[in-house]
């Protein structure tokens, strides 16, 4: 059996499995959704029900009648009520005026409500109070306990006077008594779904992303989609949980409440737009222009209510206006992309719309008072959601197949390769002294028991040494003089915890020239070894490099004991030497120049011409 049949058989079966999982998970989601989308809006339990009956005016308008099914704007001025509220029996028998001792709960949608009733003072229930917090301003459960069964007035102010238009159909329709545990176990319930598919969501996002990251550290190509997809989910997610029935139940804090569910739609519809982008093709500089443009803006927004006095709900109609006016400009740039594309990739981009128009959409009908919040758009997510899922189970082994095409290539690569290289590894490995590292290695052992981090630090160095040796075994061509210098300063800080006393010194006038690899650090090595080394203590070693008119030069100066220069003429006794020439002659047609007197050091001159680099 070929590797490829073998891998293809490996992955079938998993890829089935993943697909298997997944539709389950989907019926799953489909169901609940269903039983969720087919619930009334904050229905808790209770015992009895309620509901209040008289007259309504807007500002200082004309009172008319509370009608069920009537629509009452909460964003045209303040509402005034005056009526009394009437209970029925659970079997829906009418009882009468209700004044018992039991509170009426009250669900506000980001409205304040005061009480007036009979010579009573006034009770405010202000979303806004310093109570609360100063950006409290939330989706939540009051109660209030009626005195008697004179009528009363219920004023409602609306602070903000956008985005909950039916934020008083609500509170009518929901108008409930406060049976403590019971209607608070109600009112979970009646958000459990949604808020159980969101954790799902988020959960899901989390496996999403470690694919990712898996797929990121084996250099999967196209991973990117499954980052953004991962982060999308979990947004799409967060949203799902904090818009469920009863959130202030679920998390008590009213604050972080509201704060999360804007910034989790903020970043959905974010990197949504910066997925489709990802999409584009002729049209991606505008819509990378547009993101950018959005991102910065989302920035402000997001910072504002921490330098000033707005609070963080304000911010959301600017935010709403500016995400429009990105998803106008991003469906053009599709719209276009779907002239320009044919057969089957045009339902992409009819399938990368549908986010764009269900937030507009949810923006529209929102404003209308039609329905609450991101309807469409939490339909989008499951959509979404699947077409995900389908888009990872395919990245995924197309990046393994290729990447495993790819390291076949590099193996034939290898193979081919292997004579050639043969050749010069016993000329590198001839760099690389045996005692050298036996030595560097027993630096390291003594140190480990009386300096760690030095010998850390030993360790660091020793293992760049290492690398840019065996590094250039596969390098035909010349490097920068600057990383040739990078290797000398490795080997040199090795050198220095065995030779402490030994002083080093550059001059780097011009580094940015090319070199034979290990061409410096092999001269420096001899300077050590056949120079200072003989000294009773101390020495210097000078490495300066500069350029003429015509040549780029680099010495290697030291003040050790000098040689007589007439024993370089016997090249068996200096290979390294002789090897270091033939490279400088055949790479660079570089010279080599040693100038020696005993007694006094040694000088290596390399000399490249310009016009060899």
């Amino acid at each position: 059996m070929s590797k490829k049949e073998a891998e293809s058989r490996f992955l079938k079966p998993i890829t089935l499995g993943v697909v298997g999982v997944l539709l389950l998970l989907l019926s799953s989601i489909i169901l609940l959704w269903y039983g969720n989308a087919n619930s009334m809006q904050a229905s808790p339990a209770m015992v009895a029900g309620v509901y209040f009956d008289g007259e309504y005016r807007v500002a200082d308008g004309q009172w008319q009648k509370i009608e069920k099914g009537k629509h009452i704007s909460s964003t045209e001025g303040d509402v005034t009520l005056r009526g009394n509220f009437h209970m029925l029996a659970p079997d829906g028998e009418y009882v009468g005026v209700y004044s018992d001792s039991i509170p009426v709960a009250f669900y506000t949608n980001h409205i304040n409500l005061t009480f007036f009733e009979g010579e009573n003072d006034p009770f405010v229930i202000d979303v806004e109070n310093s109570l609360y917090g100063d950006s409290a301003c939330h989706e939540d459960w009051t109660a209030y306990t009626l005195t008697s069964e004179a009528p009363i007035e219920i004023l409602i102010h609306n602070p903000h006077n956008f985005g909950n238009e039916t934020a008083i159909d609500e509170m009518l329709s929901s108008v409930a008594l406060w049976t403590d545990i019971e209607f608070e176990k109600g009112a979970l319930e009646s958000g459990k779904n949604q808020r159980e598919i969101g954790l799902l969501f988020v959960i899901i996002s989390l496996v999403v992303l470690g694919t990712a990251l898996f797929s990121t550290l084996i250099h999967i190509k196209n991973n990117v989609i499954i980052w953004l997809f991962g982060v999308i989910i979990f947004f799409a997610g967060t949203y799902l949980s904090y818009s469920a029935d009863g959130v202030s139940f679920w998390n008590e804090s009213v604050v972080s409440n509201t704060t999360i569910l804007g910034c989790s739609m903020i970043f959905y519809m974010f990197f949504i737009s910066i997925a489709l982008v990802n999409f584009l093709k002729e049209m991606r500089t505008i819509g990378t222009v547009t993101v950018a443009v959005l991102g910065a803006v989302n920035a402000v927004f997001l910072v504002l209510p921490m330098l000033t006095d707005m609070l963080f709900y304000d911010i959301w109609l600017y935010w709403t206006v500016a995400q429009i006016l990105a998803n106008i400009v991003l469906l053009g740039c599709l719209i276009k992309e779907f002239f320009a594309a044919k057969g089957k990739d045009r339902w992409l981009y009819i399938g990368l719309i549908l986010p764009l128009i269900s937030f507009i959409v949810d923006v529209i009908m929102t404003d209308l008072g039609l329905w609450k919040g991101g309807v469409s758009s939490e339909y989008v997510f499951v959509i979404f959601f699947v077409v995900a899922m389908v888009v990872v189970l395919r990245v995924i082994p197309n990046g393994i197949n290729a990447l495993s095409k790819a390291k076949e290539l590099e193996t034939e690569k290898i193979v081919l390769n292997a004579k050639l290289t043969e050749s010069r590894v016993s000329t590198m490995m001839s760099q690389i002294r045996p005692h050298f590292i036996y030595n560097t290695l027993g630096s390291i052992e003594q140190l480990c028991s009386i300096d760690p981090p030095k010998a850390g630090e030993l360790v660091h160095n020793f293992a760049k040494y290492l690398r840019g040796n065996f590094g250039e075994l596969d390098n035909p061509k010349p490097i920068l003089m600057s990383q040739e210098m990078e290797h000398v300063r490795h080997y040199i800080s090795i050198e220095n915890v065995r030779f402490p006393d030994m002083t080093f010194s550059f001059e780097m006038s011009s580094d940015d020239f090319h070199i034979p690899a290990l061409t410096v650090q092999p001269i420096v090595e001899n300077a050590i070894k056949h120079g200072l080394m003989k000294l009773s203590k101390g020495g210097t070693i000078r490495v300066v490099s500069y350029e003429t008119d015509t040549h780029y030069c680099v010495s290697v100066e030291d003040d050790g004991v000098g040689f007589d220069t007439n024993e370089l003429s016997d090249d068996r006794n200096h290979v390294g030497i002789r090897n270091i020439r033939g490279r400088l002659k055949a790479m660079v047609n570089g010279t080599l120049e040693i100038e020696s007197t005993e007694g006094v050091g040694t000088k290596v001159l390399i000399k490249i011409p310009k016009e060899a680099v």
